[in-house]
């Protein structure tokens, strides 16, 4: 077994190349082990425990790729070597790229344990499909800049000069975003959407004089459908720019109920009417008096003004309470002999006749 110790190859002798690669199996044996062993017993822990963690941690020792831990083992090994120049280079070189794509796999494996922990958690306890379902976009958008940014690493170990390049890049990517600031504003809007939540699917708004259910949010358009059938299409960044009413949100309605009586009436009939709309308010259930007054003296009426609120958001129940009350106040008014007020104008004629024209 001489000649092993003086035969030579690329200026190392064969005992010390036997010695290198021992060193990288060694290495490689070592790291294969550690992921068995963590695959089975994270396995186990994970069958007893509730947490996501240890399934995380089983995901990144499966994700952990046998090639891409050879080469920087076959480097490490390579150390005991005295390679020439050029070709500790291009090991070095293979073994900082076999890094770097093995951290971009474990990293790709922390985005989709992030994402999926989300979409979960909107899916499950916030009932929000719109907000899980756009966080897919999100780690799309996150996976990608993940591999470039590896990409651009792998290039400048290589000895790629990436200056001009991410230079170009960047001028490249002004252009498309001038050329695409009305898609890009949308999908920026359509992701303030979801984390800001102004409303989620079905919620009833109002965007200026229009008034829908949410049936979608998208990337770029937002989806209503209005309570005389039609689908309303609005996109996501003028959406954010109006002035939002989110109804359904609402805990209570307030109700302003406005009316008029002749001038003819009796002040203590005057008197007696607020008390009356007081009376017929707190006679409803869910509702809740707030104020009512003889509020002025009109062109043609005394006119009064009561306040009362609906201590729930459904419509049906609103109008169900309001046409009681009104319903209400009309018998009242009836059976007090008190009468609503109409527009009417007094005219003087010439001759110092006195008429009254209605209108």
């Amino acid at each position: 077994m001489r000649w092993l110790e003086t035969t030579t190859l690329l200026g190392d002798r064969v005992v010390d190349w036997l010695t290198a690669l021992g060193i990288a199996a060694a290495l490689l044996l070592a790291l294969l082990v550690l992921k068995r062993l963590a695959v089975r017993r994270l396995g186990r822990l994970a069958e007893r425990t509730a947490t996501q963690l240890d399934d995380f941690a089983i995901d990144l020792a499966r994700r952990t790729r046998t090639l891409l831990v050879s080469v920087p083992a076959l480097y490490l090994g390579s150390l005991y070597l005295d390679l020439p120049a050029a070709a500790a280079r291009v090991l070095e070189g293979t073994a900082a790229l076999a890094v770097f794509l093995q951290v971009a796999l474990w990293a790709s494996v922390g985005i989709d344990f992030w994402m999926a922990r989300h979409q979960r958690r909107r899916l499950e306890l916030e009932q929000d499909a719109t907000s899980a379902a756009l966080l897919g976009v999100l780690r799309f958008v996150a996976t990608v800049v993940l591999w470039s940014v590896i990409l651009l690493l792998a290039l400048d170990n290589l000895g790629v000069d990436v200056t001009t390049l991410v230079a170009g890049l960047g001028i490249g990517g002004v252009a498309v975003a001038l050329a695409l600031q009305n898609v890009l504003g949308d999908l920026l809007a359509s992701l303030s959407i979801v984390f800001d939540k102004p409303f989620v699917i079905g919620d009833t708004i109002s965007v200026d004089d229009l008034t829908g259910t949410v049936e979608s949010i998208g990337m770029k358009t937002t989806r209503l459908r209005s309570a005389s059938g039609e689908q309303l299409v609005l996109a996501n960044g003028e959406l954010l720019k109006s002035r939002i009413r989110n109804w359904k949100r609402m805990s209570e309605r307030r109700v302003v109920l406005a009316f008029g009586v002749p001038y003819q009436t009796p002040a203590e009939a005057i008197e007696r009417i607020p008390g009356m709309v007081r009376g017929l308010v707190e006679g409803q259930d869910l509702t809740r008096f707030e104020r009512a007054h003889f509020k002025t003296f009109g062109p043609s009426s005394l006119d009064f003004e009561a306040v009362y609120w609906i201590l729930t958001p459904d419509y049906n129940a609103f109008m169900d309470r309001q046409q009681a009350i009104n319903l209400g106040l009309l018998r009242a008014f009836e059976a007090a002999g008190i009468g609503f007020a109409y527009p009417t104008q007094t005219v003087i004629l010439a001759g110092g006749n006195l008429g009254r024209d209605s209108a």
